[in-house]
């Protein structure tokens, strides 16, 4: 027969184990039903701290776009940790820090993806819409391009009332020369730059000054995550730099707000205009145009018009080569048709 401290010591070490089978249990089924349980996501709310300096960063009255950035940010954290993430955020206030850094921390933190949030400023204040930035080649970058697929989708249904164009683009196509530090950082990891809307049109400056609709273009950003992320994710290529194709300069941030930019529909359509024509002045008319406007919004749902017509025209010309470099380009940096 047990003693008595014997039988006490056995139900304290079978009610012990009944206690460590529970937790066992409860966290197995966390992580079944919690989607995005042991994913690790950093989120990148941009700019921050540059009132002083970057006069242009703000709407008609006054609202700048760190200060949205960093309000959706802290609502997707939210967001991501009632699915079960693990969440790091790059900045929780109006604080300067260096790009460098923001793609560091997802590289030493092992992320499953980077986002930057970001909201977009032109000169023609009727725009609105959003451009999704993927890291180099669409070839090599399958897995950042699937997601932008997933977030352009989202933000066009939460973010907009009407059907709108949707821009996803190589961040090539607005810094030729190496593409945005950020996603150049954490190359390798699936991640985007994305600007989801037009603070200096002034309906949506308005707007994203309410919270609910901060919180849509969190809702947004949390179910393309989701919808990514418990799926296979695509391969990501070692960069190739002689597929890419040669530079095309464009106009950087404040020149975008210049009346030269503003022009960026007008030329595109007058180039489309002098297309129709057969002799060399007006084709090449065209071709310079369609330059223009590509340069003034490099990112716009028409630049990919404008560089296929920039191909076409440069084959008509009989500049083969340069009209394949064209071509390239299109399908590098513009693989989807808004």
């Amino acid at each position: 027969m047990l003693s008595s401290d014997n039988l006490q010591r056995m139900i304290r070490t079978t009610a012990l184990s009944f206690a460590f089978l529970q937790l066992f249990i409860l966290s197995s089924y966390a992580q079944k039903t919690l989607p995005l349980a042991g994913k690790v996501i950093v989120i990148d709310p941009g700019h921050g701290g540059s009132a002083a300096t970057d006069s242009y960063r703000q709407g008609p009255t006054g609202e700048r776009e760190e200060w949205i950035d960093l309000r959706v940010g802290i609502l997707l954290k939210s967001l991501l940790e009632e699915k079960g993430a693990k969440v790091l955020l790059t900045r929780s206030e109006d604080v300067t820090f260096p790009l460098a850094a923001r793609s560091k921390m997802a590289v030493d933190n092992k992320a499953d993806l980077f986002v930057s949030i970001h909201h977009n400023a032109t000169a023609d204040p009727a725009v609105n819409f959003p451009i999704i930035y993927y890291h180099g080649l669409a070839s090599e970058n399958a897995a950042s391009v699937e997601f932008s697929r997933h977030l352009a989708k989202n933000l066009a249904k939460y973010m907009y009332k009407k059907k709108t164009p949707v821009s996803i683009v190589s961040d090539f196509t607005i810094f030729s020369a190496q593409g945005a530090s950020v996603l150049r950082g954490s190359y390798g990891i699936p991640g985007v730059l994305a600007e989801a809307s037009f603070f200096t049109n002034p309906a949506e400056e308005s707007r994203l000054k309410e919270k609910e609709h901060n919180l849509n273009e969190a809702i947004a950003y949390a179910q393309a995550m989701e919808a990514f992320l418990t799926k296979p994710v695509p391969q990501i290529l070692p960069k190739s730099q002689s597929k890419f194709p040669p530079q095309f300069q464009t106009l950087q941030e404040a020149e975008r707000m210049s009346p030269v930019a503003r022009r960026w529909m007008q030329d595109y359509q007058e180039a489309k205009v002098l297309m129709k024509n057969k002799d060399e002045a007006s084709l090449q008319r065209a071709y310079d145009l369609f330059s223009q406007s590509a340069k003034s919004f490099p990112d716009s749902p028409v630049a990919r018009d404008c560089h296929k017509n920039r191909a076409a025209l440069l084959r008509k010309l009989g500049k083969t080569e340069q009209a394949i470099q064209e071509e390239t380009r299109v399908r590098e940096f513009y693989p989807v048709k808004p």
